[in-house]
């Protein structure tokens, strides 16, 4: 048996052998850790750059209490829900090794604590980047009046058209990827199902994804509607679409990420029956000054 405290690896499948039970015992808080896992399984590291990504789990007594990932092409970290002491703890130990870290996302009480404990051991300053909103699936509630067209499945001729409404969202939330037919295959949206909803003569005006299910939940990521689009409920209708799709292939959890800073869309989903359940927060790095 491992000792306890923090181990790491890079072997996504001896990770997911130790910690897998763990984290789908509360997939809504773990919704990250799951989703880039699978991705990292299926799709192997190498899809998403040279570097190797880093895995680690904190163990006592044989039980798992908590986990971090580092995944390429940026390694920023991504924490499960820590204690003020495990963060200081995983600080300490990741310090020590001589990891350099560009930022760290988790819930916002992990990652305010553990920004904290870099900037003790490490000197790095921390800025916060953004602040986001977990939601989970209520009951379903259609808006009404419900704008007129229809929900459909994106298929394999509407690549084009679903890469511009990609490329839309990426650039609205400050995100660096190309996003052309070279690339796609390479991103974080290809492994994505789409719906479209279409104005009445098929005209494609909004976009909701669903990553893939994992342990019975689906994260619906991302929703976008163009600028000169928007104000006419077809991000609604696009996320019940989406949802009810994947309600009726049997999934039981429905999460989404909203900006906190975003009034509009928190309202909206939580008119869609949304239930806040978690605040996120993610902090950018800088090396001590000189």
């Amino acid at each position: 048996m491992r000792p306890d405290g923090w181990h790491l690896t890079d072997d996504v499948d001896d990770f997911l052998a130790q910690a897998g039970d763990f984290l789908r015992s509360q997939p809504a808080p773990h919704v990250m850790q799951l989703t880039w896992t699978e991705r990292l399984r299926t799709r192997g590291a190498a899809a998403y750059g040279p570097q190797a990504p880093v895995l680690g789990l904190l163990k006592e007594g044989g039980r798992v209490l908590a986990t971090f990932l580092r995944t390429p092409p940026r390694l920023g970290l991504g924490l499960s829900p820590l204690t003020p002491g495990q963060a200081d703890a995983l600080a300490a130990h990741l310090a020590a090794l001589g990891t350099t870290l560009p930022s760290v996302g988790a819930d916002e009480d992990t990652a305010a604590a553990f920004a904290g404990a870099w900037r003790r051991h490490t000197g790095a300053t921390a800025a916060l980047r953004v602040r986001l909103h977990l939601y989970r699936l209520g009951t379903l509630t259609p808006p009404e009046p419900f704008p007129a067209g229809r929900g459909r499945a994106v298929g394999e001729g509407d690549l084009k058209q679903l890469m511009a409404f990609c490329r839309g969202f990426a650039a609205d939330v400050g995100e660096d990827v190309t996003i052309d037919a070279g690339s796609w295959a390479d991103t974080r949206f290809a492994d994505k199902r789409y719906t479209f909803w279409e104005t009445p003569d098929g005209t494609p005006v909004s976009l909701a994804g669903a990553n893939p299910m994992i342990s019975g939940m689906v994260q619906i990521d991302p929703v976008y509607t163009p600028a000169h689009l928007r104000g006419h409920g077809y991000a609604g209708a696009a996320t019940v679409a989406a949802v009810r799709a994947v309600l009726a292939e049997g999934a039981t959890d429905v999460v989404l990420f909203t900006d906190a800073a975003n009034p509009t869309s928190n309202a909206l989903y939580q008119r869609l029956g949304f239930v806040r359940i978690a605040d996120w927060a993610a902090y950018e790095f800088a090396p001590p000054a000189p």
